[in-house]
């Protein structure tokens, strides 16, 4: 996130770039498309998470426990994943599920076309349907994989875009409903990470809310631990712990003689079933 796929130079000049959602729990739309199914419940984390670009070791990990956190953000595919993962594996969810971490799955999918960055996959109108419904299947069968079950929420990664040229706009609301809905239909919670001026924006103020995602998580830098105070949008949106907020990066700490650079992040919605 705030170097995990852009350079962080690069990721606060997209920052700047100008630029509702789901209504309630996991949202109107969520709970429609889930009616015909029987869904594992929800598993909520509420409370301060990391993410990090490179899942770090058991070691670290198990030192990191019983501090500020008790959720982890993985990074567990997509073409425009920025780091390599060489802990990230099932045995390693297994282990860190079983000291009490939570873990948050990330997917880099496919990215708008009009975005400055150059990335091994962008969507364009013609192909961001398709791509969204490969790219989920992609997801659910990386988190799979990795013993995220189903009924675990994703998250998709949207960087950011100029939400104001509409024709890249609506491509990439193309790719996300797609993507949502194939996620749903192999029975995985939908989440979205994306800008408040831009990606998280797009998300938030759609008038169509078909097939959005059901939780969203909003990069808002501004230091502030909370998913409420800060909430740029209708207080009446994205409640029932379906609200997560990334509001510091780059942060340098060490515990108990492990050091991991991070982004905080507040945490109130769904997170992976393992175990």
């Amino acid at each position: 996130m705030s170097s995990h796929r852009l350079s962080k130079k690069r990721r606060y000049i997209a920052w700047g770039v100008t630029g509702a959602a789901v209504v309630a729990g996991a949202g109107i739309d969520a709970q429609t498309s889930m009616a015909a199914t029987t869904w594992p419940a929800q598993k909520t984390y509420t409370g301060r998470a990391f993410d990090t670009c490179t899942a770090p070791s058991l070691a670290a990990m198990k030192a990191w426990k019983g501090g500020l956190y008790g959720a982890a953000a993985v990074y567990v595919g997509g073409t425009n994943r920025g780091c390599g993962q060489p802990n990230l594996t099932a045995s390693w969810v297994k282990s860190v599920s079983s000291v009490g971490w939570k873990l948050i799955p990330i997917y880099v999918g496919a990215q708008p076309p009009c975005q400055t960055s150059s990335n091994p996959e962008k969507l364009t109108a013609a192909t961001a349907a398709s791509l969204g419904a490969k790219d989920a299947a992609d997801a659910v069968s990386k988190a799979s994989a990795l013993g995220m079950k189903a009924g675990s929420a994703i998250y998709l990664d949207m960087e950011p875009y100029d939400i104001t040229d509409k024709s890249c706009n609506d491509a990439v609301l193309t790719y996300v409903r797609s993507f949502t809905k194939t996620l749903r239909a192999k029975t995985y919670r939908a989440g979205f990470y994306g800008f408040t001026s831009s990606s998280a924006k797009a998300i938030a103020t759609a008038t169509n809310k078909t097939d959005l995602p059901g939780n969203l998580w909003y990069a808002l830098w501004d230091k502030q631990n909370t998913t409420t105070t800060d909430w740029p949008w209708s207080t009446s949106q994205y409640t029932g712990h379906s609200r997560a907020h990334q509001y510091m990066v780059n942060s340098k700490e060490t515990r108990n003689g492990y050091t991991l650079t991070v982004d905080r992040d507040a945490w109130d919605a769904p997170v992976a079933i393992t175990g």
